[in-house]
This record gives C-alpha cells, sequence and structure tokens, in this order.
C-alpha cells in the first residue's frame, strides 16, 4: 500500500552518470583547494612528538630478534683455520700475508667421480715434468676419513709458503684514478696544418710498362722519370707536356733518375742494368747547356793524367756513350760491376753514390764526377746494404742494410751511429734538411721515425699502410712534410714539425691520404718526391702513370 505515489511512477529509472571514464576539458568544479587540507595537524604532530620523547628517555626500545641459542658442546674445542692472525691497524706499512685459497672438490678425500682421472691423464701427469704440471697433485677417492694417508708433500708446501711471506712486497700501491684520453698528446686538426698536398692535378702518360723512379728538378719546372720500357722522358711539370726522351737501354729497366743538385748546371743521372748514364737533357739555356757539358768533360784530363800512374783495377769503367747516345745528349757512363738501384748526390753536386744490393764488397760505391773516379769505401759490409745518403750539412755518410742504418764520419773514416729501427726489411730512408732526424720505411708496413740525438730506437712507429712501403721522402724547401708510398697504391702525407729546443719532441701529425694509382701484380706507388719549394708531390705508379699532387 502507498508504494506508488502515482500511476506511471517507474521506481527503477535508467542510472544517470554523472561521473565517466572520459577526461573532460573544463572540470566540474573550479573552485580552488581549500587551504585546509595544506595546514598540518596539530593534532598529529603532538602523537609524533610524544613517542619521539619515549624514544629518547629508553622507555620505548627497538625491536630486536631474540639470537639463536646453540647447544655448545664444551668438551669440543673448535678453530677458525682462515683467520689466524691478529687483526692490526690499517697502515701504508702493514701488508697482510695473502691467504691460501678454500679447498675446492679437487683436494676432497672423496670427490665426484668428473674429478678423478683416468689412466691416461695419470700416466700423462707422471711422465710430465714437474714445471709443466699445473698441480702437485692428482684427486684420489678413499672411502672412509680413517682411510687418508699423511700427505707427503706438506712440509714442502709449508716450507715455500715461508718464502712467499718472506719474499712479499712490503709495500701498498696505490692506483691512480686516470682518464686514458687524457694522457694522448692533443693533435692539432688537419686544417690548421695546411698547406699540403690534397688533390691530383696532373697525370703524366707516356712510359710502358712500370714507372720506376722520377725526380723534380732543383728549379722545380721539369720532371723526369725511367721505367721498365729503357726510357729516360723529361717532362713540364705543370702541363704535364713532354719535352724529351731518351731510350738508354732495350734489355735493361731505368731503375733511378736523379737531378744534380744546384742550378748552376742541367745534369741528370740514371741507372739502367749495371750502367751509370749521365745526360743533359736538352731543355735548357745554351750558356747552361755548354756549361753543363764542361763539367761531364772535365774528368777526362783527370782520367788520363793518372791513368799511367793507376795499377789497381778500376772499380768502374768511365767513358763516352755511343754516338746515337751522345747525339741523344746521354754524354758519359760508368760501368760498374752489378745493378744499381740507388742513386744519391752530395750536396754540392760533385760526388754521388750508388747502391748495388747484388754486389756483395762493391756495393755500395761514391764516386766524383770531376775525376771520374769511383772509390768503394767498405770492405765489408754486415747485412745487404739497400740504399745510402750524405747528410745534409755535415761530412756524415748514411748507409741503410736489412735491419740497420750506420752513420759514417767521411772526415774521420770511422763509424759514429748504428741506428736500429726494429724493421724486418728496410726499404729506404731519408735525412731531415736539419740532419737530426730521419724517417725509415719498411716492407713490413712500418714507418718508422728516429730522433738521432734522442736514442737509437724509434721515436715514433706508424702502421698506416696494409702493403709493403717503398719510399719514404722529407721536403727539402722549408715545409713541415714527408710522405710514404706504398704498394696498396695510397701516398700518406705528415705534417712534422722540428723544433730547435732540445726539451720539445718532433710533432707527427698524419693530415691527408692520397689514392688514385692501381695496383698492378701487387705493386701500387713505387717512388715519389717534392717540389723544391712548394708544397707540390709528384708519384710514379706500378700503373705507368706519373701524378703530380698539389
Amino acid at each position: 500500500m502507498n508504494e506508488v505515489p502515482e500511476e506511471g511512477y517507474d521506481p527503477y529509472p535508467a542510472t544517470v552518470e554523472y561521473f565517466t571514464s572520459k577526461t573532460e576539458t573544463m572540470p566540474l568544479s573550479a573552485a580552488p583547494e581549500p587551504k585546509r587540507r595544506f595546514v598540518p595537524s596539530k593534532h598529529e604532530a603532538k602523537r609524533v612528538m610524544k613517542i619521539v620523547r619515549a624514544i629518547r628517555e629508553g622507555r620505548i626500545l627497538p625491536y630486536k630478534p631474540p639470537p639463536e641459542e646453540d647447544e655448545e658442546d664444551l668438551d669440543v674445542k673448535r678453530y677458525d683455520i682462515w683467520a689466524n692472525e691478529a687483526s692490526r691497524p690499517d697502515h701504508p706499512m702493514n701488508v697482510p700475508a695473502p691467504k691460501l685459497p678454500p679447498p675446492g672438490y679437487e683436494e676432497s678425500y672423496h670427490p665426484p667421480p668428473e674429478y678423478l682421472p683416468d689412466l691416461q691423464e695419470k700416466e700423462a701427469w707422471e711422465e710430465a715434468d714437474e714445471e709443466d704440471k699445473e698441480k702437485e697433485y692428482l684427486p684420489t677417492d678413499h672411502t672412509s676419513l680413517r682411510k687418508v694417508p699423511g700427505y707427503d708433500r706438506f712440509i714442502k708446501e709449508k716450507f715455500e709458503r715461508c718464502l712467499d711471506l718472506y719474499l712479499a712486497p712490503r709495500i701498498r700501491r696505490s692506483k691512480l684514478n686516470i682518464d686514458p684520453e687524457s694522457l694522448l698528446p692533443k693533435l692539432p686538426s688537419p686544417e690548421e696544418l695546411r698547406p699540403f698536398p690534397t688533390t691530383c692535378a696532373t697525370i703524366f702518360h707516356g712510359h710502358e710498362g712500370r714507372v720506376r723512379s722520377l725526380a723534380v728538378d732543383p728549379s722545380g719546372v721539369w720532371l723526369a722519370s725511367g721505367g721498365d720500357d729503357g726510357t729516360i722522358r723529361v717532362w713540364e711539370l705543370l702541363t704535364g707536356r713532354q719535352l724529351w726522351h731518351v731510350k738508354v737501354s732495350s734489355d735493361e729497366a731505368v731503375n733511378v733518375v736523379r737531378w744534380r743538385p744546384g742550378t748552376d748546371a742541367v745534369i741528370l743521372a740514371a741507372a739502367a742494368g749495371e750502367d751509370l748514364y749521365f745526360l743533359v737533357p736538352p731543355i735548357s739555356s745554351p750558356d747552361l747547356e755548354v756549361h753543363s757539358r764542361s763539367l761531364l768533360d772535365a774528368g777526362f784530363g783527370y782520367a788520363t793524367s793518372t791513368s799511367s800512374s793507376a795499377k789497381a783495377t778500376p772499380q768502374a769503367q768511365w767513358s763516352r756513350t755511343s754516338t746515337q747516345l751522345s747525339d741523344s745528349s746521354v754524354l758519359l757512363k760508368a760501368h760498374l760491376r752489378s745493378t744499381v738501384k740507388v742513386i744519391s748526390w752530395h750536396r754540392r753536386g760533385d760526388y754521388l753514390a750508388t747502391v748495388s744490393p747484388s754486389g756483395q764488397t762493391s756495393a755500395v760505391a761514391i764516386h766524383t764526377l770531376s775525376k771520374h773516379l769511383t772509390q768503394q769505401p767498405f770492405r765489408r759490409l754486415r747485412g745487404l746494404p739497400q740504399s745510402a745518403q750524405f747528410h745534409p750539412s755535415k761530412p756524415i755518410f748514411f748507409v741503410a742494410t736489412q735491419r740497420t742504418i750506420r752513420s759514417y764520419d767521411l772526415a774521420k773514416q770511422e763509424l759514429l751511429k748504428i741506428v736500429q729501427p726494429g724493421a724486418r726489411w728496410i726499404s729506404s730512408f731519408d735525412v731531415h734538411p736539419l740532419g737530426d732526424n730521419l724517417i725509415v720505411g719498411s716492407y713490413d708496413k712500418r714507418l718508422l721515425w728516429h730522433d738521432l740525438d734522442l736514442s737509437m730506437r724509434p721515436y715514433k712507429t706508424l702502421r698506416y699502410h696494409k702493403k709493403a712501403i717503398r719510399q719514404v721522402k722529407f721536403h727539402a724547401g722549408g715545409l713541415p712534410l714527408f710522405a710514404d708510398a706504398s704498394d696498396d697504391g695510397s701516398l700518406q702525407v705528415f705534417h712534422g714539425k722540428v723544433v730547435g729546443d732540445m726539451m720539445e719532441n718532433a710533432t707527427i701529425v698524419p693530415v691527408k691520404v692520397l689514392r688514385g694509382h692501381r695496383v698492378v701484380k701487387e705493386l701500387g706507388v713505387l717512388d715519389l718526391d717534392w717540389h723544391p719549394r712548394e708544397p707540390w708531390m709528384v708519384s710514379a705508379g706500378a700503373d705507368g702513370t706519373c701524378r703530380l699532387w698539389m
């Protein structure tokens, strides 16, 4: 009765969801939070302070778990064998004795079966020497502890333990917390070290086969090259135009070409097989050409005056060339006993040294151009000679063998130093224009920098090539540059700054890798040379081309 107030009343209307899970943009109420929510309760503060006072007065103690009381047998004494030394205060002079490692399964009297050796392992252990044995015992299985015998090496092990304690170091070394990158020298950016060659400006085509050697003349205008085709070619450096060429041999390759230092004469020395040729290319002024020819002809008068008194067999036969070669400006020839691979001029232009690696006792020879005279300064050389060079300013002669570089004083005729680069096979080397540093290239892919005043060992060892290094060269015009040529077809250019201060070391920074030569039959770049003044470089490749980099 009276449950339905009126007709049509629904006692179960549909639910109106005033609050849903959907987040609305505007709140239902924008009223700010009341201030009472941010005021701390004074009642709770009083209760907390009451508990704090009780803890301070000791009326409330923290809970401590009850100790586990084990029933100890007073008749049994227990010893801790791992803590048998008294503790001492921490002090730098007190180093605790090293403790023995805890025993493992192998030392057990009843080890698991997988730790027991088989018959082959036992025989191998018994036949091995005392030094080769990893352990001084073999795991043994016993059925009970009563059957374990006494240890026969007990006294010896204790004696060795006492020796270890007696010989233990008594200094505590503290480890330094240093970032390894902070120890590396901060090298300048290559952009700050310009100028240096970056691009290929000219390509010289004309040789058939490999180009074995090249050289830029002292004036920096012409480039001479020699190759497997037996020809010597002279090019205009900037344009790449061939000015003159001559074929000196049809059987032998031209191994090396080098210009005579100085601009007072234009003389080119070249070696093909066992013959050493001297040329005056017709590329200079008539007066300069006449003066160059007179320098080559001056030695014939000296040779005529001394031939009657000379009884010993000459080391080289100096003569004029054939009519065909003489008409081609090849004026002088010196025939040696073995194949010439290296030519190095003295700074004055009257002396030059040649190296014949297969010549044995006559491998190194010094020639006097004005006298047509050849001398062999060494009766016996230790090792197979590879290269030779004169000092830029002092009467010192450097000779490189397979493993070492020896420097000799030409005035006193004595050995000065033996430089040991540590390379397996030296391919070439070059002396810095100041004379106190030299770089060495080797067939084992290493470039080594030597400071002759610092040590006989290398100051820096650089490994940037995947194959052998054929040639290394300093820039002789005052720029701090040097480069190397490798069989991988690339040239690596370095910035090498040398200062006169003895307290400061040389700065060596790799700045550029030059690629362009093709690798032909495992041979890449065979020779390189620098312009006498500009930061330009020329290279000779096994692909039959020469390239100018600038």
